[in-house]
């Protein structure tokens, strides 16, 4: 036991120790396994002897499209755009008032699973922007940044999560008027 290098267990119910051997064991075991289980599909299927050429046109894309391509499609998806597809509703409705005028509504009231095609975009946009002052609130960490660029980013992070959260408290109370009332 004297040449043996032991880990403490946390748990209160044991006062044991494992040895570093069983862990070690346990922990090739475990790859050797998953290695095996890879094989299995190709004793049957057959691999292709392919010798492909990257294009010398394709490059791999800048950070800042990645970027763009992901918050974009954040966008989409957060603006209902699967929802709009499938059942196609109009981009806003409307409504009578006292009077018979019919006047432009934005946003289907009492209906939680259901929306307007603007008022799909208009919430996406907010969740963009809340989204994005995360993201700035983060770079106010890198390296070599002045102070009042920190101070700077702060700020914008802070006032962009703030509106957006708001603003879309305010959108949540028109869609369901007694929304988080006493």
């Amino acid at each position: 036991a004297a040449n043996r290098v032991c880990f403490p267990v946390t748990s209160p119910k044991h006062t044991g120790s494992y040895p570093v051997v069983f862990l070690q064991r346990r922990s090739r075991r475990i790859p050797a396994m998953l290695e095996n289980l890879y094989r299995i599909p190709f004793l049957v299927l057959e691999t292709p002897n392919l010798r492909l050429k990257r294009p010398s046109w394709f490059q791999q894309p800048s950070s800042i499209t990645v970027f763009s391509f992901v918050l974009l499609s954040y966008f989409l998806v957060t603006g209902g755009i699967i929802y709009d597809v499938i059942v196609e509703p109009p981009s806003v409705g409307s409504t009578t008032d006292e009077h018979g005028h019919t006047r432009p509504v934005a946003f289907m009231a009492y209906r939680v699973n259901g929306q307007y095609i603007m008022e799909g975009l208009a919430s996406s946009f907010l969740f963009t922007i809340g989204g994005l002052g995360f993201i700035i609130m983060d770079q106010t960490h890198t390296p070599g940044k002045q102070k009042l660029n920190r101070i700077l980013l702060t700020a914008m992070g802070f006032i962009f999560i703030l509106v957006s959260f708001f603003t879309t408290w305010i959108f949540m109370r028109m869609k369901l008027p007694g929304y988080l009332q006493p």
